[in-house]
Order: structure tokens, then sequence, then C-alpha cells
């Protein structure tokens, strides 16, 4: 099953399936992808990340990504890695700069990886926009409005019979498949109705993931 379910992920980040909101995610990981096996910088530093940045730059501007008409009045809140604002009663804009990933590739597996878990509050790209020369990805949300607090036992409950275990606080792993979810601490998974809606994830992938990769290779 884990075998199975590792191989939707990989089709999904790799963009060989469909995921809901997938569309526009999947061609700049593409890009990005293939700008990364061009590069002769090394994964995880500072000049790596601001040259990704600079191709994802381009990107944006021939594909007309740049969005100028946020209505930052509109606030919300906002944590270490991005900022919420209402857009109407319905929906969410979300800024987010990647600062939690070594590079920009990561942030956007992030955002399929969540789309494909939790499909009830998917992310949609919607563009990109700059603040003081820094970049964010700008993403649609649904508005979830929580009718209870939420009880951490019933989400660890729940990521267990997803194969996911706790390693720390409200960090979790599926080591059959290598991918993490960190940080799902009761104002990131809201409770509506006696159901859980997983509204901040934080999914990181282990090289172990990757190892699929070599498979399809040798195969191939």
């Amino acid at each position: 099953m884990s075998n199975e379910l590792k191989t939707k992920l990989y089709d999904v980040l790799s963009g060989k399936s469909e995921v809901r909101n997938g569309e526009a995610i999947q061609a700049i990981t593409n890009y990005l992808r293939q700008s990364q096996e061009t590069s002769t910088d090394t994964k995880g530093t500072k000049l790596f990340k601001e040259q990704e940045k600079q191709r994802l730059e381009l990107f944006i501007t021939r594909n007309e990504l740049w969005i100028e008409n946020i209505d930052f009045t509109k606030y919300v809140s906002e944590g270490a890695e991005q900022k919420v604002y209402l857009k109407d009663s319905t929906s969410v804009l979300k800024l987010n700069d990647s600062i939690y990933y070594e590079c920009w590739i990561d942030y956007f597996y992030n955002l399929l990886l969540h789309n494909y878990f939790f499909e009830d509050t998917a992310y949609k790209l919607i563009g990109f926009t700059k603040e003081n020369n820094q970049l964010f990805a700008v993403v649609e949300q649904n508005f979830v409005e929580m009718t209870q607090a939420t009880d951490l036992n019933l989400v660890k409950d729940f990521l267990l019979s997803n194969g996911f275990e706790s390693i720390k606080n409200n960090d979790y792993v599926n080591n059959n498949i290598g991918i993490i979810i960190e940080d799902l601490h009761d104002e990131n998974v809201l409770t509506r109705d006696s159901l859980l809606y997983f509204i901040d994830t934080v999914f990181f992938i282990k090289d172990k993931f990757w190892e699929k990769d070599k498979t399809t290779t040798n195969n191939g």
C-alpha cells in the first residue's frame, strides 16, 4: 500500500498525474526542476536559492503572474512563514516567501502534497508579489470558520491511521514513503462541525522518497 501511495505522490510531484488546483504549481515545478538540472550551484546554499529566485521571476514575468491588486487592509494574521489576508467571505489569500525551505521548488512540492492529502483546503496558486524586494507566492484557500477547539489527540489518531507517526511535538513522519509533516498545532488544524481541516501544513521530503527516481531511471 505504501509503495502505491508513493508512486501516486511521485507522479503528482513530477506532473504526470493531476491533483486539485495543481496545474499552475506543476508547471512551475517542472520549469524549476529543468533549471536545477543545468545549475552548477549546490542546493541549500544562499547563492542557489538566489539564482533560483531569479529564474522563477523570469518565469513569472513571461507568464504574467505578477499580482498588483492585493488589498493589504484586509490583514488577518501572520507567522514566520506567511501572511494571511481575507479575500472575501469564503476565501483567504496567503503570502509565503518559502522561508522554511532550502529552495522554492520544495515549497511548491509542499503545496502539491497538501492538495493531495487535504483536498477540502487545497491551495490555488494565483500569482506572485514582491515587498521590499522579497518575493512572495500568493495562494488562495477556502476560509474555514472553526466551531470548536481542536483536539490534538484526534489529529494524531487521524495521521496514525494514514501511516504517519508522531516524532516530536506536532510533527509527524511516514517513514515508508519518506514524507514529514510539521507544525500541526491547533491553529493550523481547525475543527468545524467535528471535522478536522488542515489549513496550514509544512511538508518536507526525505531523500528516501526520491529513490523511485533512481529506480525509474534504471528501468528506463
